[in-house]
């Protein structure tokens, strides 16, 4: 059936570089570029999709042929034959090649064999060579030359979503673009001009999401606009967006949030249960809840960041979040930071989404409850402060303990390390392998075969024990079997915790590294 509609990414294509919006320093170059005759035999313009590469090259065509001055001019007119037929894509002299579909060397040798023939209709004939990167390597190599010394009447142009992928020596031949994503007020103030131009009405909050939703290209943003207006009839409004997106009201994101951070984790899943039952997007909201720990991030007290005004919340929404911030340490948001970011590869390969996201929202209480090494110092301090006033205040108890016992290489790692013999510590639990322990004799094996050691060790246990040790060393002959020491011993108990190994298997690749 035939229509006469127009999507509005076509129908509000620019048509010269004043209609391009976002791109200034590009707009400027070439405009100035073309001004004083500085035309370039090849150009690349490269950037995210929807952000006005392809409609870059046919303006810049345009600019090259327009009939309306006796040069290349800057603002082509649009209305002479030549502007019209290469805005509809049919002039002769302007060849738009989809790199995807001509990736052969054999489609490269016709393009470069026609290239040496002067233009019918207009002053150059232009090449746009759009996702150039698809090229095959034969391809490239077959327009090196023909790129670096084309004839005088020929201008390459080559887009790419994909600039990494291009070789270097086809980048060398070019003058490179790189158009930035557009934004978001910039979006807003477009659409919004599109929907006037519809006769459409479009609310201000589903402008913003339309326009952060586009993430920064104003194809996407035109086709979400263009779909909305499909959806409401022409009344676009916030509710109609987000039941589109399928995504959470910002609102609901930052209560959520306050919900997982307060350790109710019973309410938590009933709102992941109630979120998902309304049809909400969970890798939406996955990505909602690092956009929102992002800013809480930025917006937290201890770090003074600057620039948050553009934060994407309402003035209550933000005193929320400062409200949350004064009970929440920036440890962690850093932690529940790394475990989103780590779940969005499973989210993407779960067969169940919702599973996957369930066993996330238990992991972000989990770590979030896990005091930070700071909290923990400050405990271990307390606990000393509070065994210190306890001798204090009972003099008889501490004098009956001067007289020590130590059951295991490890009892003895402890009261080294509670004596700062640093350096005897360090090497009886790193170096050490303990062959019999008992109360006044140590058989064991020095890895280091340190000489000194044993007889500062033996001074260590006499003052500590009353008595006198017998210390057995043996030699490496003398071994039959590989022991552990003390700290080896030490580090396999930590990591047989279970709280430990919770730790550990939140973060892959993570280990235990040393006990202190």
């Amino acid at each position: 059936m035939d229509t006469n509609y127009t999507v509005l990414a076509r129908k509000y294509r620019s048509p010269d570089f004043s209609w391009l919006i976002g791109q200034e320093v590009l707009v400027k170059t070439l405009t100035t570029a073309i001004n004083t005759d500085r035309i370039a035999h090849a150009y690349i313009f490269t950037g995210i999709r929807g952000t006005g590469k392809t409609s870059t090259a046919r303006i810049l065509a345009k600019s090259l042929n327009c009939l309306s001055a006796d040069k290349a001019t800057a603002t082509p007119c649009g209305t002479c034959e030549n502007c019209r037929a290469i805005a509809a894509g049919q002039h002769i002299d302007v060849l738009e090649i989809d790199a995807a579909s001509h990736t052969g060397v054999d489609n490269m040798r016709d393009i470069l064999d026609a290239a040496q023939y002067r233009p019918t209709n207009g002053r150059f004939r232009v090449y746009i060579i759009d996702e150039v990167h698809m090229l095959s390597t034969s391809a490239f190599n077959a327009l090196l030359k023909t790129l670096e010394e084309p004839p005088a009447h020929v201008i390459f142009i080559l887009a790419t979503t994909e600039i990494r992928k291009v070789p270097v020596t086809i980048l060398s031949r070019c003058q490179r673009f790189d158009l930035v994503r557009v934004p978001v007020e910039t979006l807003k103030k477009h659409f919004a001009w599109v929907a006037e131009q519809e006769k459409i009405e479009l609310s201000d909050a589903a402008n913003e999401l339309i326009a952060r939703a586009a993430d920064g290209s104003v194809r996407d943003g035109l086709s979400l606009l263009d779909q909305a207006i499909a959806q409401t009839g022409g009344k676009v409004d916030e509710t109609a967006v987000l039941d589109m997106l399928k995504r959470a009201d910002r609102g609901v994101v930052v209560d959520f949030m306050q919900t997982v951070l307060s350790g109710d984790v019973a309410s938590a899943i009933a709102k992941v249960d109630q979120l998902y039952a309304n049809g909400a997007d969970l890798a939406m909201l996955l990505n909602d809840m690092m956009e929102w720990t992002h800013w809480a991030t930025r917006m937290h007290p201890g770090l003074r960041v600057g620039g948050t005004d553009s934060a994407p919340y309402t003035s209550d929404q933000r005193e929320q979040i400062k409200k949350i911030n004064e009970t929440t340490s920036l440890n962690t948001l850093s932690r529940i930071w790394q475990v989103m970011v780590a779940s969005v590869p499973e989210m993407q390969a779960a067969g169940n989404q919702k599973q996957c996201f369930d066993m996330l929202v238990v992991r972000l209480m989990r770590i979030a409850d896990i005091p930070s090494v700071p909290e923990l110092m400050k405990q271990q301090s307390a606990n000393n402060e509070s065994s210190l006033r306890a001798e204090r205040s009972n003099p008889a108890a501490s004098n009956t303990n001067t007289t020590n016992t130590f059951s295991s290489p490890t009892d003895l790692a402890s009261a080294l390390s509670d004596a700062k013999e640093l350096m005897l510590m360090t090497h009886w639990s790193n170096n050490i392998e303990v062959i019999e322990f008992s109360d006044g004799h140590i058989k064991f094996f020095d890895r280091k075969d340190d000489r000194d050691f044993p007889m500062k060790l033996k001074q260590f246990l006499q003052e500590k024990t009353g008595k006198i040790w017998t210390l057995e060393k043996i030699e490496q002959a003398q071994k039959t079997e590989e022991l552990q020491t003390p700290g080896e011993i030490k580090k396999a108990e930590i990591e047989s915790d279970p709280a430990v190994a919770n730790a550990l298997d939140l973060f892959a690749g993570a280990e235990v590294v040393g006990v202190k």
